[in-house]
């Protein structure tokens, strides 16, 4: 499709291909943080497949929560694939060389992403707050059936959404500069080469922060409202907190997940002076939510970690 695009303005396009500097201002030393980034891409991979195979194999497990969690750890492990490959190249054999075509789809990619484990982490929110706040209707409410709705409502959502950012990416004229000082091809690294006006580009990444993510955080906020409404009415200290418990792992990432965003959008403007710190957040906000996610709930879920002993082999008991 991007291909496509590029023929069709072919007149206006005069680099043949992007250049992917790395990290601005540390490009002499930036090979060292190729292990770090690969070891937690290894961990990312690892950690998400453990937890697929442990609800896969677990018929304990074969529960509309850890359903969402499973999605979660195939987006994770996607997202970290189509950067990681790439920025370790670059790192480790200067491939610093991508074509058009191919940016433009990597950019694609990481949006519809990124977007898809946003839609995730509502659907596991509206999943704790019927739980929390209508367990008698939860078996009747959240089935499988929601979970499969739920699913290709997001993925058309998340997939569809994001196609507006590369071709629009495409359209612009690239007539001289072709070196983005960035590990990956984000929207606004790459048309801030462009020799034409990119003002509908960054309307159109804002109009869809506020209406994707924007819309997520909303609905994320006001479902842990409720169930912290509903968790204050509780008579029993010791139900309120067995109730929050089952939350504390999906509000952890959440958390780390909305905050770096948050970050990344203040840290743009100062950009051009610092350019180093948005280029490193986007690169960590891409690579650290996959390997700690499955992390965080394995260490949170006394179910996971009985699932990862027997997945393991190990002889342990209790929780």
């Amino acid at each position: 499709m991007f291909q496509i695009l590029r023929d069709s303005n072919s007149s206006r396009f005069q680099v043949s291909e992007f250049i992917l500097m790395g990290f601005p201002g540390i490009h002499s030393w930036q090979h060292w943080l190729s292990l770090p980034l690969a070891l937690l891409y290894v961990l990312a991979l690892i950690a998400n497949i453990l937890i697929v195979s442990i609800i896969y194999q677990e018929a304990s497990l074969h529960q509309p929560m850890y359903y969402f969690l499973g999605i979660l750890a195939i987006v994770d492990m996607g997202l970290a694939t189509t950067i990681m490959p790439k920025i370790l190249a670059i790192l480790w054999f200067n491939d610093n060389n991508i074509s058009l075509p191919e940016c433009f789809a990597q950019m694609y990619t990481i949006h519809c992403f990124v977007a898809m484990e946003s839609g995730i982490f509502v659907c596991m929110a509206i999943d704790r707050y019927v739980a929390i706040c209508r367990p008698l209707r939860y078996s009747s409410i959240v089935t499988e059936s929601f979970v499969i709705k739920a699913t290709v409502f997001m993925t058309f959502r998340n997939f569809v959404a994001p196609i507006s950012v590369p071709v629009l990416a495409a359209q612009r004229n690239y007539c001289s500069q072709n070196k983005i000082e960035h590990c990956l091809c984000s929207n606004l690294g790459v048309t801030s080469l462009a020799c034409d006006d990119r003002k509908i580009n960054s309307i159109n990444q804002l109009f869809l922060a506020w209406t994707l993510m924007g819309s997520d955080l909303g609905l994320i906020i006001v479902s842990y409202a409720l169930i912290l409404r509903s968790v204050l009415r509780l008579n029993s200290a010791e139900a309120a907190s067995k109730a929050l418990s089952t939350c504390t792992s999906h509000l952890i990432l959440i958390f780390f997940f909305y905050t770096v965003i948050v970050v990344m959008s203040i840290t743009h403007s100062v950009g051009m002076k610092i350019p180093l710190i948005p280029v490193l957040l986007n690169v960590l906000h891409n690579v650290i939510p996959p390997a700690l996610n499955p992390m965080v709930y394995a260490l949170k879920n006394k179910e996971l970690k009985q699932g990862l002993y027997k997945v393991l082999r190990l002889d342990v008991k209790g929780g």
